[in-house]
């Protein structure tokens, strides 16, 4: 048992991390194959792919100050690319609004946040402390990282769809969370542990919320069929309640037409009748002159 000491713990999960951070990365690409598909950023948001390209960038200045990480810098650098990317073409198709929104969130985090940070860093802090600062802001973004998806939970509950929570995303996130806690744990990297915590919490409740509501979109539409289906059996029982009437209209006014033609030949053959017996009378009296 030797062999598992913290050092080697440390390098297997730190591997580990970097491995399903990677996958974590790539879990988001059947997303923007579909906005790349339908041209539209549809109702997904970019708040999280701008709040990951912050963090990923502070957490490779931290393993900069730090030296010697290089768990840490090999998948932040990569993580930067690839979130750069993701938000590239989220801004290519969303709306002119959504557009604006976004761009203002990136300047706010990497042009203005990961300047100021670097700027106190260096002409204000000296030595150890300025690990330990940069360490601490890590840990406070890691915690928003994790927390950004909390409004695509709330949109969850609020719609009952989870279409736009995938869930290799919840999934993944829930195991990244778990080997850098573990490879921060083994390093005494408290920076990098704790906030991992918080992430194994909400991967697994994104995860549950994910099968509470993952056939609830399945139901509301099979119900909107079934009440589409029953108006149009209603409408068309109407339709053949009117023909109905209408051809029972018909028949009535064709049984008083009739009535009327049996009326009006009653009347010519009374008319008839006397006008023979005015004739015979008329005959009889010539017949007495």
């Amino acid at each position: 048992m030797a062999f598992f000491n913290a050092d080697r713990l440390a390098i297997i999960f730190g591997l580990l991390g970097n491995i399903i951070s990677f996958l974590v990365f790539l879990a988001p690409l059947p997303t923007f194959y579909r906005i790349c598909r339908k041209k539209s950023s549809e109702g997904f948001q970019s708040i999280p792919y701008s709040i990951s390209f912050f963090s990923a960038s502070l957490l490779l200045y931290y393993a900069y100050l730090k030296t010697n990480a290089y768990m840490i810098v090999s998948i932040n650098g990569i993580g930067c690319v690839i979130e750069a990317l993701y938000i590239f073409l989220y801004i290519l198709y969303a709306p002119k609004k959504v557009k604006l929104f976004t761009m203002r969130w990136i300047l706010l985090f990497n042009g203005g946040g990961l300047a100021v940070i670097m700027l106190v860093s260096l002409l204000v802090v000296h030595g150890s402390k300025r690990v330990t600062l940069v360490g601490w802001v890590c840990a406070i973004i890691n915690i928003a990282v994790f927390a950004a998806p909390l409004s695509v939970m709330r949109q969850v509950i609020r719609t009952r769809s989870v279409e736009f929570m995938p869930f290799a995303l919840s999934f993944f996130l829930s195991l990244c969370a778990t080997t850098w806690f573990f490879h921060g744990f083994f390093i005494r990297d408290y920076y990098i542990a704790l906030p991992n915590i918080l992430g194994l919490l909400l991967g697994v409740t994104q995860m549950i919320l994910y099968f509470i509501y993952k056939d609830k979109k399945q139901s509301c539409v099979q119900a909107n069929f079934e009440v589409e289906k029953t108006a149009s059996n209603s409408g068309n029982d109407i339709e053949m309640n009117m023909n109905f009437d209408a051809n029972v209209k018909k028949g009535v006014d064709t049984n008083f037409a009739l009535e009327e033609n049996v009326s009006d030949l009653k009347n010519d053959d009374e008319m008839k009748m006397d006008f023979d017996k005015g004739t015979k009378i008329i005959s009889t009296r010539e017949l007495l002159f």
